[in-house]
């Protein structure tokens, strides 16, 4: 009878930490060199090499990728949910050295995701995640040259995440975060997650 009560009362103690009820998650992040930056790296270079030269792009200035990720732990060591992601381009076009107007790329996207806690402690964790899902690019040219059209292009593809290691610290439920993998969330992420 003993040995029963002292496993009551320890269970209702380590209940009470919020740690273990614990079944959502939110987190908002900030990353670095994502899919989307290295496409337009890609698209920079090809079009400066097509050209010899003759059209290329200067003040690049990229924000982001913000993400904000949900996850349900259908079990403890188990997480299904999503991630939506939103990154900018802005950049001036030039043409012969002289500047044509400003190139402006928006990258929308939104991915199912799974998130494998495989270290779950009180003030420490460690994670993998894995999220696929599609992007959808706006690009808009904004030009006062007379020769060149203002115009406006959609265009969406599949795009992932995949965040090798991720460890996180902190209280029961509020946490920080840091990632590094290879996606649209970036080579490396940092943000904030709570649980609830």
């Amino acid at each position: 009878m003993m040995a029963v009560t002292a496993i009551l009362a320890a269970t209702g103690v380590q209940a009470q930490n919020g740690y273990e009820e614990t079944k959502h998650e939110v987190a908002v992040g900030f990353g670095a060199l994502s899919n989307s930056q290295w496409i337009d790296v890609f698209e920079d270079v090809s079009l400066t090499s097509i050209t010899a030269g003759q059209a290329r792009f200067n003040n690049e200035h990229f924000s982001g990728p913000i993400s904000v990720e949900y996850f349900y732990h259908a079990k403890p060591w188990l997480g299904v949910g999503g991630v939506v992601a939103f990154g900018q381009n802005k950049q001036d076009m030039l043409l012969l050295g002289e500047k044509e107007g400003e190139l402006k790329h928006s990258y929308y996207t939104l991915m199912p995701a799974v998130k494998l806690d495989w270290l779950r402690k009180q003030y420490f964790g460690m994670y993998s995640k894995l999220a696929v899902g599609l992007t959808l690019r706006t690009e808009s040219l904004d030009s006062d040259a007379p020769n060149v059209k203002a115009e406006t292009e959609t265009m969406a593809h599949v795009n992932w995440q995949l965040s090798a290691l991720g460890i996180e610290a902190g209280a029961p439920t509020l946490r920080g975060f840091v990632e590094l993998g290879f996606g649209e969330q970036g080579i490396a992420l940092i943000g904030l997650r709570y649980k609830f």
